[in-house]
């Protein structure tokens, strides 16, 4: 009898307080803590349901979630901050347009650059390397990757430079005969390569990556959430605001080096917001993510059990409003 009458009660309560002019959802709240409080076995119950409820959702959508406590703070993230390549855009770097300074041939600069490049693992270099594959290169030695800029290597025994705007700046070369071509690049939202050999300008490559059809869609669902949107990105600042605007972004933290993303993502914790990343795979994030238990990180990648708490298995990150609103 215990049961029934339990059941009574909640169903007596509720009508109570919806004659009282409550609404609905107040006065079955009201019910349900009369079946909590009588049987305290459903709330051992609800916990672990819940949580397969949200997971099972999330998975349908294409999120795994790493603990039960990442799906319970997402629906408190208030900030979202996104990784631009591979994220919002597709992730498949190509080369667009070539110019070519101080009597360089584009045949030439294209065998220097690939020469260069061809020890570089990044999606830019790969683009470079995806246009000279036809082309014989020669071998470069004294490779150096410069972290956020470029990079430094040497053709038979001469010095060249392949990467952004503060590489060239940083070693002297001058710009100024090429300052309205590339200002124009970057209003384009290309990315500029520079290439130089130690003295001078040789030419420019511009390369743009496609914005995925799901970016627009997926930021305008974390608007409708009144989630704070921000793009994280090394590019040129004119550039990352042309992509920002594309996909509706309006807060834009550009020309930022690898080793600052994780001082930028903690000034918004420091402000109070609950962050989410979505898309960087740079493992400094580890300990900006662990030292503040009331943030979540996503990232696209399969590194993503070692930096985050949850993560989705894709490359899109449209499905992950569906993962805040399951709560």
């Amino acid at each position: 009898m215990f049961v029934p009458i339990v059941i009574t009660i909640a169903v007596i309560a509720t009508i109570i307080w919806l004659l009282l002019g409550y609404p609905f959802e107040f006065a079955l709240s009201i019910g349900i803590s009369v079946l909590v409080i009588s049987c305290p076995c459903a709330l051992g119950l609800a916990t672990p349901v819940s949580i397969m409820v949200g997971t099972g959702k999330a998975a349908e959508n294409g999120i795994l979630i790493k603990s039960a406590e990442s799906l319970e703070l997402a629906h408190s993230i208030n900030a979202i901050v996104l990784d631009k390549t591979g994220t919002i855009t597709v992730g498949k770097p190509q080369v667009n347009d070539i110019f070519v300074f101080n009597k360089m041939q584009e045949g030439e600069l294209l065998k220097i650059v690939g020469a260069i490049e061809s020890k570089s693992e990044h999606p830019i270099a790969k683009a470079i390397l995806e246009k000279t594959k036809e082309i014989e290169i020669s071998e470069a030695q004294n490779f150096e990757a410069i972290e956020g800029k470029g990079i430094k290597a040497s053709i038979n025994n001469n010095t060249y430079f392949a990467g952004n705007e503060s590489l060239m700046k940083e070693n002297n070369i001058k710009l100024s005969e090429a300052e309205g071509i590339y200002q124009k690049l970057y209003e384009q939202a290309k990315t500029v390569i520079f290439v130089s050999d130690d003295e001078k300008l040789l030419g420019i490559i511009a390369i743009s990556d496609t914005v995925k059809q799901t970016s627009i869609e997926a930021i305008n669902g974390f608007k409708d959430l009144k989630i704070e949107t921000y793009m994280l990105t090394g590019d040129n600042k004119t550039s990352a605001q042309a992509i920002g605007k594309m996909v509706g972004i309006d807060n834009i933290i550009s020309e930022v080096l690898p080793q600052e993303k994780e001082s930028k993502v903690r000034s918004l914790q420091e402000q109070g917001k609950i962050v989410a990343m979505i898309g960087d795979r740079n493992k400094r994030f580890t300990s900006t993510f662990k030292s503040k238990r009331r943030n979540c990180n996503w990232c696209r990648n399969r590194y993503c059990n070692r930096i985050s708490r949850c993560c989705s298995n894709k490359k899109q990150f449209d499905r992950c409003s569906i993962l805040i609103k399951v709560k």
